[in-house]
């Protein structure tokens, strides 16, 4: 778990100085950067990572079992040719997995975060799910490939992220076709047909890294500059808050399944292509589903905020990525009495009670209190924070001073700008 950790903090201030980059180049551009939407972002990669760390995952099966039950060939972990073998095992498979999660509506629940953003930059890679069970399609289309191949556990273990972190970069505006690579590679321009809701650019380019796959499986389609993307779902989500955007998907199935009367399609509801509903229940409960045409005029999730928010917004995003860094770089001096999990639940918690903010919802004002009492009672009955103190003077203090500072800003927002916006105008 500590490895994990490492990994995560070599990678973080990567993704950070690429991110600070792109926003560099839009302002230099005097292009808009919707900042909110990006923190929303940010806060879901956020989630995600902290819940790999906690090890809240739940593992159907492991990558070692799997390993031991089905490989055919066996090598030696420093042999250079295995690296490649599994670089390409694990995009080959990626390829699958990725369309599945597109083309089965159960599976489309994992997969609706990371296109739920209704914009595209970097931060918007970061957007993952939250899914607490490994799912099923991971271990059909990657791990049983992998451990058929013989790939031993420790090249997995160095392939896998190196191979996740290389998706990153594609996910911008700012690059244009790249020649020669657009026919090799996964490229900025073939990603964002992916992440676009157009009807010629729906489902296609599923590859990860190497483009080849979509050619060959009939999946490819160029972006054309006669049909700008428009990016985003064809059931908006509505909010900022990560973890109702985990989960909206799945809620809907839950509900068709219990409520529609056929018995057959409670259980198609869950195979089914993406978006398919029982009869009864399109007519009983509709969805506001985008049709095509419809994706051209249709707004986007924007509320209007300050600029004082969004200054306070950024403070936010820096201190909570500044806690979760702390909490990789101590995770080990914590493990011995679970300490970490409790950090963890915290983090996640804060970040469930700021994007509710985001969303400008009272819920927001009340998990902010509720926030400021766990910091409070942290730090009063262990005199610490964490063993920040070990670290920073008086840490513990400045930490409770932020998470004072941050409400007495909620209830000032709340109250004073978007409480003014919920009130009818009298003539």
């Amino acid at each position: 778990m500590d490895t994990y950790g490492l990994i995560l903090l070599i990678a973080m201030p990567i993704f950070v100085v690429l991110i600070i980059a792109e926003i560099i180049a839009y302002a230099v551009k005097k292009k808009n950067y919707n900042f909110i939407d990006a923190a929303s972002s940010l806060y879901s990669g956020m989630t995600n990572t902290i819940k790999d760390v906690l090890g809240l995952t739940i593992v159907v099966l492991s990558y070692e079992f799997l390993l031991a039950k089905l490989a055919i060939f066996h090598w030696e972990f420093s042999n250079p040719l295995v690296y490649i073998i599994a670089f390409l095992a694990m995009d080959f498979g990626g390829y699958w997995y990725h369309r599945l999660s597109h083309e089965i509506n159960y599976f489309w629940n994992i997969h609706i975060v990371h296109h739920s953003s209704e914009e595209y930059n970097l931060p918007c890679a970061l957007r993952q799910q939250f899914a607490t069970v490994t799912n099923v399609l991971f271990i059909f289309c990657q791990g049983i490939l992998l451990s058929l191949a013989g790939v031993p556990k420790e090249v997995f273990i160095i392939v896998a992220p190196i191979h996740l972190f290389m998706q990153f970069w594609y996910h911008t505006r700012l690059i244009n076709k790249m020649g020669f690579l657009e026919k090799i590679l996964v490229t900025p321009s073939h990603h964002r047909v992916h992440h676009s809701m157009n009807a010629i650019y729906m489902d296609k380019n599923y590859s990860q890294i190497f483009i080849i796959w979509d050619k060959l499986f009939g999946t490819f389609q160029q972006e054309l500059e006669t049909e700008p993307c428009i990016y985003g779902v064809r059931r908006p989500v509505r909010t900022w808050n990560p973890f109702i955007i985990n989960f909206q998907h799945l809620w809907l199935i839950i509900k068709d399944t219990v409520r529609t009367k056929n018995v057959l399609d409670k259980v198609k509801v869950w195979f089914m292509p993406t978006g398919w509903r029982p009869k009864d229940m399109e007519e009983k409960y509709p969805v506001n589903y985008l049709k095509a045409d419809d994706v051209y005029r249709f707004e986007k999730y924007n509320p209007t905020y300050s600029k004082g928010f969004q200054i306070w917004s950024q403070i936010h995003l820096t201190v909570m990525f500044a806690l979760m860094g702390f909490l990789f770089f101590n995770i080990k001096n914590l493990q011995s009495d679970n300490q970490y999990i409790y950090y963890g639940l915290f983090l996640l918690f804060s970040i469930f009670s700021y994007t509710s903010f985001m969303d400008k919802k009272r819920m927001g004002i009340i998990t902010e209190c509720i926030n400021l009492f766990m910091v409070a009672y942290i730090v009063f009955t262990t005199h610490d924070w964490f063993g920040l103190n070990s670290f920073i003077t008086n840490g513990s203090l400045m930490v409770m001073s932020f998470f004072i500072v941050e409400l007495a800003v909620a209830i000032y927002f709340y109250f004073g700008e978007f409480k003014k916006e919920m009130k009818p105008q009298i003539i």
